[in-house]
């Protein structure tokens, strides 16, 4: 397996908008490839912006966030074509031994929770932005991809969605698991949203961002915008914590480290056993 190449497709989903998401994916594999010096390409397709989707050659997908509501592509072709890739990805799933591994990342995430019918996908009452903890779940202790993380770990947020009231029935149905949900407030009375979902075996989405590190998130969080945003919603406390938790290595740092490394070990490991 050294020596075969290991192809993957990053698909942005950021419509031209700037962000920090894209470049962090990168970066990540990269470094990635020059620690575990294996042969790894990749390759990015616009979809939203562009309409590029890419084909079944690939053995890993990952699929970034993006800004708008995950109900903008109703009817659209990018929308008909990311969907359709899933179904040939888990119908190539089915028949095959070298199976293709995806993570979905909050746009990603919420879109899939559409398709698959797990959870409500709905507006937030404020947007959500910043560093903040995240409980797992039993199954979530128990997830590869998350092995290495402490409970509740912390991670970056952005969205203005969210996904809430999953059904018990609708997750045994499709064999899919709730991994991680937001931490508790005791003193706010609105349910908690689901953090990440193994939707099946070789198919995981984080509702956070995984990719993002402090370099990237320091920009967004002196962005004059952004800290109004937050002190309006969390107070200057809050803030100020959130910037200095930059440069705690036990924060996003860690998480950064952990999530899509260890999802690239598994999909690889799983390509080698073959």
């Amino acid at each position: 397996m050294s020596e075969k190449k290991i192809k993957v497709a990053v698909i942005d989903m950021n419509n031209g908008f700037p962000n920090q998401g894209m470049r962090g994916i990168q970066e990540l594999l990269q470094s990635y490839r020059e620690q575990s010096q294996l042969n790894i390409t990749y390759d990015l397709f616009d979809l939203r912006q562009k309409g590029e989707i890419p084909d079944l050659t690939y053995h890993i997908y990952i699929s970034s966030g993006g800004p708008g509501s995950p109900f903008d592509g109703e009817g659209e072709k990018w929308e008909h074509d990311f969907f359709f890739l899933l179904d040939e990805i888990e119908g190539f799933n089915a028949k095959n031994d070298d199976k293709k591994h995806v993570f979905l990342i909050c746009h990603s995430f919420q879109l899939a929770c559409r398709k698959y019918g797990l959870g409500t996908v709905t507006k937030r009452k404020s947007n959500a932005f910043g560093i903040f903890p995240i409980n797992l779940t039993p199954s979530g202790e128990e997830e590869i991809v998350f092995d290495g993380l402490p409970d509740p770990f912390y991670s970056v947020d952005s969205r203005d969605w969210q996904v809430i009231q999953p059904n018990e029935e609708d997750f045994e149905q499709k064999g899919a698991k709730i991994l991680a949900i937001e931490k508790e407030r005791p003193h706010v009375a609105l349910e908690r949203c689901l953090m990440a979902i193994r939707f099946s075996d070789q198919i995981i989405g984080t509702q956070f961002h995984p990719e993002a590190d402090p370099i990237g998130m320091k920009m967004y969080l002196l962005q004059e915008e952004k800290k109004a945003a937050i002190i309006e919603n969390h107070g200057d406390d809050k803030y100020f914590d959130m910037l200095n938790s930059l440069d705690d290595l036990g924060r996003i740092t860690l998480t950064q480290s952990v999530i899509l490394p260890n999802f690239l070990n598994q999909a690889i490991h799983a390509l080698q056993e073959v």
